[in-house]
């Protein structure tokens, strides 16, 4: 059974590991506790940027000879192959680790096998340690691996009768300077933030990362059908890559500080572009998160495709009574065919309301970790020796 020390050291990995959230794709985010064999804290690392050093050996790095006879905390299986980086089976082995406590095996063919290496080479392993945890905090490249296409957040700011604009298409501002700021940290977290040509014309966005140092700024993508886009626009500046998505027959402009790619239209004949093609061409960019930013008609159009993993929704203690919807339409056409949500979460922000739900029948996170848990090769208990 887990200890109080186990436990709390599984736990600071998990916290580690949020710190590569939006800078580690296409790998995932991992932490790692080095304890040494009086289960004192030796040694700590995560996982920062896709090619660099694995979590393992920052920890490993900083125990030095410490680790020799300690345990590895690690919230993913260590893998077990050489890419850009070694295995840290390896480094684990050579360090002269005893035991590594591991939370969620690692789904994908190249990289799994840890384990199994680990016992070979005479290191007790044990699994499960808080998976449901830190499969929440992998949630956007556990669902990438298995549904192979981005995890989708879909984000939106509307007034409490559920308008985004006023009836006039004015919007600035509904949320408070303090939602506006939480969503930087969404926007940091992601790989893409994608918005549609209408969002680019009523607001000019910018769509960079402000406020938070250090950012990895994500891939900033416009779906724009008719190549509508004017030079001037702010998602032109430079701050941050910009890929704009035009329809099959559309004509590529001048538009310098942005790359042009070619979909084809949407697959149920609507207007717009292919939701299916465009996850597919971002996937193999080494895209594995998107943050939606873009209005009603985008956000349907990746509803009605089964497209969206989560939604946050920031509402504003203000009444319109008239405009835009926060979503437009979604291929619902009775009650019966709503999408249902599970709320996750309610965080009072500034004055206005953060609400995060997830599917009910695809629900990201109790999938991800319902897969660490059906991943383990035995029904036993949640750390469990092998």
């Amino acid at each position: 059974m887990a200890t109080a020390a186990d436990i709390a050291a599984m736990r600071r990995a998990i916290a580690l590991a949020a710190r590569g959230l939006g800078s580690t794709s296409p790998n995932p985010v991992v932490g790692c506790v080095v304890t040494d064999p009086a289960g004192r804290i030796v040694g700590e690392g995560c996982h920062l940027r896709a090619g660099g050093p694995h979590a393992e050996v920052h920890a490993l790095r900083a125990a030095g000879d410490r680790a020799r006879g300690g345990t590895a905390y690690v919230t993913l299986e260590p893998c077990d192959h050489t890419g850009r980086t070694g295995p840290c089976t390896r480094a684990l082995a050579d360090a002269g680790i005893r035991r590594v406590v591991y939370a969620v095996p690692d789904p994908t063919p190249q990289a799994a096998g840890g384990s199994a290496t680990l016992r070979a080479a005479g290191i007790r392993t044990e699994s499960g340690l808080l998976a449901a945890e830190a499969a929440e905090g992998n949630t956007a490249w556990l669902t990438a691996v298995r549904a192979g296409r981005p995890y989708v957040l879909w984000k939106y700011a509307a007034t409490l009768d559920g308008r985004i604009a006023a009836a006039d298409r004015t919007s600035r501002w509904i949320t408070s300077p303090e939602a506006r700021a939480d969503v930087h940290r969404l926007r940091a977290e992601a790989d893409a933030v994608v918005i549609g040509s209408g969002t680019l014309a009523a607001d000019d966005p910018q769509l960079a990362v402000r406020g938070i140092e250090g950012a990895v700024q994500p891939l900033r993508v416009v779906l724009d059908t008719r190549a509508a886009i004017r030079p001037a626009a702010r998602i032109l500046d430079g701050a941050a890559p910009t890929l704009v998505a035009v329809g099959e027959d559309a004509g590529i402009p001048e538009v310098p500080g942005a790359e042009f790619i070619r979909l084809p239209p949407a697959e149920d004949g609507g207007p717009g572009l292919s939701v299916r093609a465009l996850l597919a061409e971002l996937y193999g960019r080494g895209v594995r998160s998107v943050l939606l930013e873009g209005g009603p008609t985008l956000a349907g159009a990746f509803v009605a495709a089964g497209a969206v993993d989560r939604v946050v929704g920031y509402l504003a203690p203000v009444l319109l009574g008239a405009g835009p919807a926060a979503l437009g339409g979604a291929g619902i056409g009775t009650i019966a065919d709503a999408l249902r949500l599970d709320m996750t979460e309610t965080v009072r922000i500034g004055p206005d309301l953060r609400i995060t739900a997830v599917p009910t029948a695809v629900s990201a996170v109790s999938a991800a970790a319902a897969d660490a848990v059906a991943a383990a090769p035995a029904p036993e208990p949640a750390l469990k020796e092998r």
